[in-house]
């Protein structure tokens, strides 16, 4: 049900469908209201708080998946090799716990973190905290880890946390859908959000000078039992299964069928809970998913499960400017 409705949804937002102008009025509303929110946290009438370290918000401003954490691990990477300390916090979606905010690391429960901090924290070994609320969050970090930056992953809505640099993520190929807000198209924000923001990266193609292009790459499948890697390329010329419970899983089929892999697909929603009968498939035929799913698979996989795991490349002017922003952004403090 979950995902037919979520079908639904996209094929209102990117295909132009009817549908979408019969809810222009709720959209209008909506964008209304979220303008009139941002205003309230900019004018000082609801607190913002201020972090003693910059924060630094990778966000966007679509519903769904676009790319965020793949690009917070490349900057986590890039401010550690820079000589910073930076940590990271997040939501933690699909995560439950009765008290938060709560410590990552290496060994956390998927179930009780969630999938994205459990694998920005295996992948950057840095601390990272998850909690609803960003602002409990970053002063955890900050009280328990010498860190003297905060990446957030996501929050770009979350005003209440301030913010020295944002950086909205924006999906190359589906970009804004029809450009309009919830519920008639995909857009948590106005277009308009972009203006304000200090980078655009995007996951793709950029249309404009102004974006910084980012790709992710990913060319070998890691055996979710054994480790064992693979080329991706040595499961053409085999019927693979391949599934996804992302914010847009054709993505992750195309970069499959880039190498040449024929597939039998499967869409999940996003921070989808697997259950061992979803990865099974009644053969002995190679099954492929992402990092991001195999976190909450490697419990009850086998042999016949692979993950692939893929890395942002982003243009390394961006990486400069980012660096150049932030020692300013220290200086003004």
């Amino acid at each position: 049900m979950k995902r037919s409705l979520a079908r639904w949804a996209l094929d209102i937002w990117y295909k132009d469908a009817f549908l979408g102008i019969l809810l222009l009025p709720l959209a209008y509303i909506f964008s209304d209201i979220v303008r009139i929110r941002r205003y309230i946290y900019k004018c000082g009438l609801k607190k913002s708080h201020t972090m003693p370290v910059p924060v630094i918000v990778v966000g966007n401003i679509t519903v769904g998946g676009t790319g965020k954490t793949p690009l917070v691990i490349w900057l986590a990477n890039l401010l550690k090799n820079s000589g910073y300390k930076p940590g990271i916090i997040s939501r933690g979606f699909g995560g439950h716990s009765e008290m938060w905010p709560l410590v990552v690391n290496e060994t956390s429960d998927v179930m009780q973190v969630g999938d994205e901090p459990l694998m920005m924290a295996r992948q950057t070994l840095l601390p990272v905290v998850v909690g609803p609320s960003r602002v409990d969050s970053a002063k955890k970090l900050l009280a328990e880890f010498d860190c003297d930056v905060v990446l957030s992953d996501d929050g770009l809505q979350h005003y209440k946390l301030n913010r020295d640099i944002e950086i909205a993520v924006v999906d190359g190929e589906r970009r804004f859908g029809n450009g309009y807000c919830l519920p008639a198209g995909p857009l948590r924000e106005p277009i308009e959000r972009l203006g304000s923001v200090d980078f655009i990266v995007v996951n793709g193609e950029k249309y404009a000078d102004h974006e910084f292009e980012m790709q992710l790459n990913g060319d070998v499948a890691v055996n979710i039992k054994t480790g064992e890697q693979k080329a991706l390329q040595n499961f053409t010329g085999i019927d693979c299964h391949a599934l996804a419970g992302i914010g847009n899983p054709d993505r992750f089929f195309k970069m499959l069928q880039s190498y040449g892999l024929a597939c039998t697909t499967y869409s999940f929603p996003d921070h989808y809970l697997f259950k061992p009968g979803d990865i099974e498939f009644g053969d002995t035929k190679p099954v492929l998913m992402t990092e991001k799913d195999a976190v909450k698979c490697n419990r009850f996989a086998n042999r016949q499960h692979w993950f692939v795991p893929v890395k942002a490349d982003v243009e390394a002017v961006f990486g400069q400017k980012l660096l150049d922003l932030l020692m300013k952004k220290k200086h003004d403090r």
